[in-house]
């Protein structure tokens, strides 16, 4: 037995698709750029075919016997996919889980505080995760975790609404409360314009020769007399 230490190889995982020299496979079943199916071909015939139709040869289906390639402009439809996923980020509310512990035995002062927090979470638009946490003989009153829930939901019933219902788990009871629906777009309407003015401040300014323009010269010439 061999006393070397053991290599371990990493399979590398490509998140883009290979696309044109990169396809190194016999033969292919072609896509044309329009969805028309050419057919199984040699991939020597079908980068031809890009090269003369201006376009790449993209493979859409590694996985296939043979893989499925397309003809079609990648630059365009990477850029394409990338604005739509970027669409897709903005559109999001964003919202965040906070979490926060309830003692199930609480005192008034304690009780107003968290609620407090949980408040002020609803209120910047994000879910609160309430878990009530039992000690020892606690646990065989479920029924007062419940309450105690309930209590809650019902005093911040003017920020948010209950998203799951109050749910054993192990020694700690859990419920879910979202802002209401204005809220979280409120937050997902400021977390789109910040990315606005993210953008437009990384844009390049334009230079007098990308305008066009001339620059003002130092001096103004003098008249004669």
């Amino acid at each position: 037995m061999s006393g070397g230490p053991t290599t371990t190889t990493k399979e590398l995982h490509i998140s883009e698709p290979r696309i044109n020299d990169r396809i190194r496979v016999p033969e292919v079943r072609l896509v044309g750029p329009n969805g028309e199916q050419v057919g199984i071909v040699r991939v020597e015939d079908a980068l031809r075919l890009a090269d003369e139709a201006g376009l790449d040869l993209v493979e859409v289906a590694p996985t296939a016997r043979p893989p499925v390639c397309k003809l079609m402009d990648f630059g365009k439809f990477k850029y394409e996919s990338d604005m739509k996923a970027r669409e897709a980020r903005k559109n999001q509310s964003n919202t965040i889980l906070k979490e926060i512990r309830f003692r199930l035995k609480i005192d008034p002062h304690d009780y107003g505080t968290k609620k407090g927090h949980v408040e002020r979470f609803l209120k910047a638009g994000d879910k609160v995760k309430v878990m009530i946490m039992f000690r020892g003989r606690e646990q065989s009153r479920p029924e007062m975790g419940f309450r105690l829930l309930q209590r809650l939901a019902e005093d911040v019933s003017d920020l948010g609404s209950v998203e799951s219902s109050p749910r054993q788990d192990g020694r700690n009871m859990v419920m879910v409360i979202g802002p209401h629906k204005k809220k979280a777009e409120a937050k997902a309407e400021e977390r789109r314009r910040k990315d606005a003015a993210a953008e437009a401040d990384q844009a390049p300014t334009a230079t007098s020769e990308e305008t066009g323009g001339a620059t003002a010269p130092d001096e103004t010439p003098a008249t004669a007399s």
